[in-house]
């Protein structure tokens, strides 16, 4: 159910963010205005814009895919209560650590902006993988080929990796990174058992 309700504040954030530039650009996260003018809600309040349907529906796709399951497992190891805590701290604590570099980086550039739930949606993802290693995932343009979620995982992070080195499409990879790292030792720290499973799944599957 929590899924469901970050899924629906964030699309109609985006939405009024699609049809208001001033309102679009009080809200992104703007290392600049975060420094000198001490805005600091911008931390949270970007992960809840995006730049176009495009952009909100693939977010949003995957984080009702793996959210829904990373909550249900949480609540598995903790408690529907507690572990339904432990799946927010992962989200909103995914958004924030996933923009600390780009603070460091562009806190004098008063033209860099940045938005999207990608760097909490990478904290989920990665959640998931934690708890859930060996599972198949299929992509959507190969339906009939799965792999281990923690083989797409080592994928994902070798091309945002690439990418992030070789900039230039306007994407913000290093975010896409914290959030991964950031849901890894979350879910880790939070579940330690979750440490052991993880190891104990991916040593059977693979023998």
């Amino acid at each position: 159910m929590v899924t469901i309700i970050i899924i629906v504040i964030t699309v109609l954030f985006s939405y009024k963010g699609f049809q208001d530039k001033s309102f679009f650009y009080k809200y992104d996260f703007s290392p600049y205005q975060v420094k000198y003018r001490k805005e600091v809600y911008r931390f949270l309040s970007h992960a809840f814009l995006h730049a176009d349907w495009g952009h909100l529906f693939f977010n949003m796709f995957v984080l009702y895919n793996f959210g829904t399951t990373a909550n249900d497992v949480f609540s598995f190891y903790s408690g529907p209560s507690l572990g339904t805590f432990y799946f927010v701290l992962l989200y909103f604590g995914g958004i924030i650590f996933a923009t600390l570099t780009s603070y460091k980086k562009h806190q004098e550039n008063v033209n860099y902006h940045s938005i999207g739930a990608s760097g909490a949606v990478s904290a989920v993802l990665f959640s998931y993988i934690v708890f859930l290693p060996v599972a198949e995932l299929h992509l959507l343009l190969f339906p009939f080929f799965g792999l281990p979620s923690v083989v797409w995982g080592v994928a994902y992070l070798l091309y945002e990796q690439y990418q992030s080195k070789k900039k230039g499409d306007h994407i913000n990879h290093d975010a896409h990174i914290a959030g991964a790292l950031f849901g890894v030792i979350f879910t880790v720290l939070t579940n330690p058992s979750a440490a052991i499973n993880f190891v104990s799944q991916i040593l059977e599957y693979f023998n």
